[in-house]
Formats: structure tokens, C-alpha cells, sequence
């Protein structure tokens, strides 16, 4: 008697990414028809996804680690009993290489040494700095956070990560004395820390997480990164904050509105940093997403827990 082979559709493009397909073969299981499938790859828009699935299928693997746009599409909540996983953690090193970026640029006041059109050497920066001796404070420290911690640890930084739980985070490179405080503790962080990343889910929770009571107990020094979900830093606050120096600067790969609109006074801040949503160029995410869909693969055929699975309460 022939086995049964697990069948994995991707959808909605019939012309499915090569790397996708050798992902899924090379982790035991073929690529196939969704009327015959028991799980789904979706590479499309919360907004064309189908309606009804087949009864054989249990699982969903979606392609992106925000998934925000698939609960307003009522995706999660018309298929109950699916399982469903995102792609946080697929992305993570790329996005904290971005992060770490966006900082030391800052705190070396490098979007004033961009802008110069002639030598200029002048004795004091206000805020020029270093990340030695610092606090850096990472809010919502699950795959980019545990990537960040290694890149600051060498750079001489104390690191506190904001996590749901408050328990100790940890991993490959993570020094032992990272500090770990839950979220629900994060009010007593802002006047404790120099620079703040954002890298947390969005959610209704975390809507305006940064706003301009955080921004103020913040130093004039402090700067923020956001490579999130800009609608968990309030914009106007924000502005505000940069315009009458009450930190010393922010970097946006993600903002609200976003796009940002041309003419919109981030643009042409002298201590903003805007980059286009791009932490995540399109030639790494495909093998990186590959990667995490194999390892998934491997995960649903013997029966274990799937990584990055997507909790309807908490939203993520």
C-alpha cells in the first residue's frame, strides 16, 4: 500500500515562487492543488483571501510577521478551526541589522554630517555619543529584540527588553544580565533608559505605545527607533517632540500614515531618520520566508508545534 504524501497549495499566484515549492519538497511533503490540500501557503493579500477552505485543510502559513491587516479582514475569525502561523522571526536579523542602523546613525548625528555640503569640523555636538554605558530599551523583545541584544552587547550597551511575560530572555548570544521587564511594568523604563526600540506587535493594545507622556520622560538626548508598525508611535507627538528637542532624534523605517506623504514635516526634520519600510528588501525576505516555511513544513508533518503561531486574543 502507498503512503499518503502531505499536499501543500500555495496560493493565490498559480506561478508560485521556486524557492517556496523547493522548501516545502525538501521538507517531505509536495506541492499541490488547494482542493487537495492539507495546508496552505498564502503569499497575498488579507483581502483575497478565500472564503471557505477545504475540510482537509488544518494549517495556514502567512508570509509576513505583521499580521494585523488579516484580523481586520476577518480572516482569523471565519476559519475557526485552522491553524494559522505568521512569519515573525523569518525577518528578524535583517530587521535588527536596520535597527541597530538607525541607531548608532543618530547617536553619532550622522543625518547632519549627510546633509553637509562643505567640510565642517566643529569642536561639540551637542549629542553626539556612543552606545557604551547606555541603556537601550527594546520594546517587545521576541525575534528582532533576541537578534538586537548580540549586535549591542559588543558595542558596550546595557540592554533592557520589554517582553509580555517579564521572563528573562534568552538565546544565542543574549548576555545573561539582560534585564527583562514585562509590559505591564513599562511606564517605570522611560525615565530609566537612553534609547528606545520599538519592535512590538500592533495591535489595539499597543496603538500609540510611544506617545508624548513616554516621549517627555525620555532624555534630550534619547533616540527612538521604530521598525515595528508606525501606528505604535503617535505621530503628532512625535513631531512635536523632535521640533522642540525634547529627545534628541528618532528613526522610522515604518510610520502613520504610511506611506508618509510627501511634504510631511519628518521629511525635512534635521533629526529624523526616515528609510521606506525597507529593513526588509525583497532580495533577502523570499529565502529568509523559505527558510521559516520549511522548517514549518517539517514541524506539521511530525505533529509538533509550529513556529510563530498566531494567537487570536493577544491579536499576534
Amino acid at each position: 500500500m502507498q503512503e499518503s504524501v502531505t499536499t501543500i497549495a500555495i496560493g493565490p499566484d498559480r506561478q508560485a515562487p521556486r524557492l517556496l515549492e523547493k522548501a516545502i519538497v525538501g521538507a517531505g511533503a509536495r506541492v499541490g492543488a488547494l482542493d487537495d490540500a492539507d495546508a496552505l501557503v498564502w503569499t497575498g493579500a488579507p483581502t483575497a483571501f478565500p472564503a471557505t477552505l477545504p475540510p482537509a485543510v488544518r494549517w495556514v502559513q502567512l508570509p509576513a510577521a505583521g499580521v494585523e491587516d488579516f484580523f481586520a479582514a476577518g480572516v482569523f475569525a471565519a476559519h475557526p478551526g485552522v491553524v494559522f502561523t505568521s512569519a515573525a522571526g523569518a525577518f528578524s536579523h535583517s530587521v535588527a541589522e536596520h535597527a541597530l542602523m538607525l541607531l548608532l546613525a543618530g547617536v553619532r548625528y550622522l543625518p547632519e554630517q549627510l546633509r553637509a555640503t562643505s567640510w565642517q569640523q566643529r569642536e561639540f555636538f551637542p549629542h553626539v555619543g556612543s552606545l557604551r554605558g547606555k541603556t537601550v530599551t527594546i520594546v517587545g523583545a521576541g525575534g528582532i529584540g533576541r537578534a538586537l541584544i548580540p549586535m549591542l552587547a559588543p558595542l558596550g550597551a546595557h540592554v533592557i527588553a520589554v517582553n509580555r511575560s517579564g521572563r528573562r530572555v534568552t538565546g544565542q548570544g543574549i548576555p545573561a544580565d539582560v534585564e527583562t521587564v514585562p509590559a505591564d511594568q513599562l511606564a517605570r523604563v522611560w525615565s530609566h533608559t537612553d534609547h528606545v526600540v520599538v519592535a512590538a506587535p500592533a495591535t489595539d493594545r499597543t496603538r500609540h505605545l510611544v506617545g508624548a507622556d513616554e516621549l517627555a520622560r525620555l532624555k534630550p538626548s534619547s533616540w527612538v527607533i521604530n521598525v515595528a508598525r508606525g501606528s505604535l508611535v503617535d505621530t503628532g507627538a512625535l513631531v512635536h517632540a523632535l521640533s522642540a528637542g525634547v529627545i534628541g532624534g528618532a528613526g522610522l523605517d515604518v510610520t502613520d500614515p504610511e506611506p508618509l506623504p510627501d511634504g510631511h514635516p519628518l521629511w525635512t526634520l534635521p533629526n529624523a531618520i526616515v528609510t521606506p519600510h525597507d529593513s526588509n528588501p525583497p532580495q533577502l525576505r523570499l529565502a529568509a520566508f523559505a527558510d521559516h516555511l520549511g522548517a514549518n513544513v517539517v514541524r506539521f508533518l511530525a505533529g509538533e508545534p509550529l513556529h510563530a503561531l498566531i494567537d487570536p486574543d493577544r491579536g499576534y
